[in-house]
């Protein structure tokens, strides 16, 4: 049987600790974490509909910005990671902060929800809650979201470090991608327990032990990764990264009367660390290079001992400026992940759609929420073939060792998510067409009244949205992991996690203005109301769909504008070689 890229790399690695020993803790961690999280998403609109008596609407913003706080933390740990503790203390901070928050969301099962009067006991819409369960909800909301907030940007990036090597060859551009489509073809399998298993136990058994299985499904997750931790390569943090990142900005706003330097400029007229190849800074972003132009007389502006800046608030090195540029040149192409935020968010109407439909399959009836278990699905085998199948004979035919180039792939992902969206509004045109012949215009998700269409009809826009994660959102990740500085990847990894939020928080806009905005006087119903068959999610899925259409052609905008992928990592590393090779011949002079 052939190896892998990654099992041929790995069988030369001779250092004492990381290397593919350290995986399975690392991915245990993250596996049973992910089942524990996404087993308390998939029924959530649920439990907000039936137990604390929101509407479709308002339970969707809830999750909306829930899922945005879980997004928008990750860049404060990576920080926190990069700059301070370091990824393996920030992942199990996160881990026991997590935890925590599950044990509140299960403590808000066990309580009792409503007040008990008469009028409760009579009919149940005419509840009231008890005033601390809210706030114990959302209390347990954050908790959660800044435990994700820890692990989320860490775990990847600590993983890629076991198993990354100091150079930018075709092996381990190969070894990295065989990680990344492993892991979460891995992560994939997780989801998908979760929308089934965890999600059945929900249904069959109550919340109380439904939410209580993903408590012991984290704690388990804390352990091993507490286990694994005599064998991690554990990369210090280096709070120098960020500082120089903001030195570069000072710098170069307090030179901005300056001259800028000529493009044609020698190495000579810029500052280099003492003892490195001296190198002149990209024509890219050339506002920047004024950061670690030397002036007239270099010798006030550089210590003569050491060479480095008499003031480095004003004068930078070359490398410094790089890092900043190569920050700042993926923003372009990292915003157009908001609308792939947009569509992942409003998966709760799907699940409120399969609810009014026919979910029996032989004598097995699949809970609503475990639809989006096709997604996952999809996502994790076309991964797995995509690795094993495509990736070498695309490889060949391209000359690129990926197959095909990141952005290629993200941007047939956004495709897709168009695809998907215009699929979805089909559907949704068709359920409630065939719901208003059968007279179930009155009759809600709450009725227990299904239309006589099959909940399979969904299956085609999960199928299609799950290809899209699969190309879109894994080939953001190495994107972000590849162009970014090597002490920089927990940042560069949450960028996607970022991105992610600010759709949350778009997608929540959006659909707070489509439901007011379609709402009008005399009772008639918005586009989004409760009962799906009074609405019109058809439109709202049409507006996603014009949206995602938009999107793309600003993607292929911004992918013409960045230029080559790759060379940011390359000149980093090349400074790392001179690095080590100048302690080397320090130590061979002492």
């Amino acid at each position: 049987m052939e190896a892998s890229a990654m099992e041929e790399a790995l069988s030369k690695k001779t250092t004492s600790k990381g290397g593919l020993r350290t995986i399975p803790f690392i991915i245990s961690n993250e596996v049973f974490e992910k089942v524990a999280t996404f087993g308390l998403h998939a029924n959530m609109i649920l439990y907000l509909t039936q137990r604390y008596h929101m509407t479709a609407a308002t339970g969707t913003v809830v999750l909306y910005f829930w899922n945005a706080l879980s997004n928008f933390l990750p860049i404060f740990g990576a920080v926190l990671s990069d700059s301070c503790l370091g990824r393996f203390r920030v992942i199990a901070l996160g881990s026991v902060v997590s935890l925590a928050g599950m044990c509140l969301l299960w403590l808000t099962a066990i309580l009792p929800a409503d007040r008990r009067t008469p009028e409760c006991e009579a009919r149940r819409d005419d509840c009231q809650l008890v005033p601390w369960q809210l706030p114990l909800l959302f209390a347990s909301f954050v908790l959660m979201s800044v435990g994700s907030g820890g692990i989320r940007p860490c775990a990847l990036a600590f993983g890629a470090d076991q198993l990354d090597r100091p150079d930018n060859s075709a092996r381990n551009v190969r070894t990295l991608q065989t990680f990344f489509n492993w892991y979460y073809t891995v992560l994939g399998l997780s989801i998908v327990l979760a929308s089934t298993v965890i999600v059945y136990i929900q249904q069959a058994k109550g919340w109380v032990i439904g939410f209580a299985v993903p408590v012991v499904l984290m704690l388990t997750a804390l352990t091993l990764l507490l286990l694994g931790s005599p064998f991690y390569l554990k990369a210090e943090a280096d709070r120098s990264v960020l500082v120089g990142l903001v030195q570069v900005l000072v710098a170069s706003y307090r030179k901005r009367r300056g001259p800028l330097p000529p493009e044609t400029a020698d190495a000579s007229r810029f500052h280099n660390r003492a003892g490195y190849k001296p190198r002149t800074p990209s024509n890219r972003l050339r506002w920047l290079n004024r950061a670690c132009a030397l002036g007239d007389n270099p010798d006030k502006e550089v210590n003569p001992d050491d060479g480095s800046a008499r003031d480095p608030w004003t004068l930078c090195t070359v490398q410094q400026v790089e890092d900043v540029k190569a920050a700042v040149r993926v923003l372009p192409i990292w915003s157009t992940g908001f609308m792939p935020g947009v569509i992942i968010g409003q998966q709760m109407f799907p699940v409120l759609q399969a609810k009014t439909m026919e979910r029996r399959v032989g004598g097995l009836e699949i809970p609503a929420a475990s639809f989006g278990v096709f997604s996952i699905l999809t996502l994790t085998v076309w991964v797995a073939v995509y690795d094993r199948a495509l990736v070498r004979p695309l490889s060949r035919l391209t000359g690129h060792a990926r197959g095909v180039t990141l952005r290629q792939r993200m941007g047939i992902g956004l495709a897709l998510f168009a695809v998907a969206m215009a699929v979805a509004a089909r559907t949704e045109a068709a359920r409630r067409a065939e719901a208003l012949a059968e007279g179930l215009r009155d009759y809600g998700p709450q009725s227990g009244r299904a239309v006589r269409m099959s909940a399979m009809r969904l299956v085609p826009q999960h199928c299609i949205t799950g290809l899209a994660e699969a190309l879109n959102l894994i080939g953001q990740i190495e994107f972000y992991y590849s162009e970014f500085p090597k002490t920089m990847s927990s940042i560069g990894v949450s960028l996607l996690a970022l991105g992610m939020g600010f759709g949350s928080v778009a997608g929540s806009a959006i659909v707070g203005a489509i439901n007011a905005g379609t709402r009008s006087g005399g009772g008639r119903d918005s586009w989004l109301s409760s009962n799906l068959n009074r609405g019109h999610y058809d439109y709202y899925y049409l507006v996603l769909a014009a949206l995602c259409v938009a999107n793309l052609a600003y993607f292929v905008w911004c992918g013409w504008a960045y230029g080559e992928e790759g060379q940011n990592r390359v000149t980093a590393e090349e400074e790392a070689v001179e690095d080590t090779k100048t302690k080397e011949e320090q130590q061979q002079k002492l």
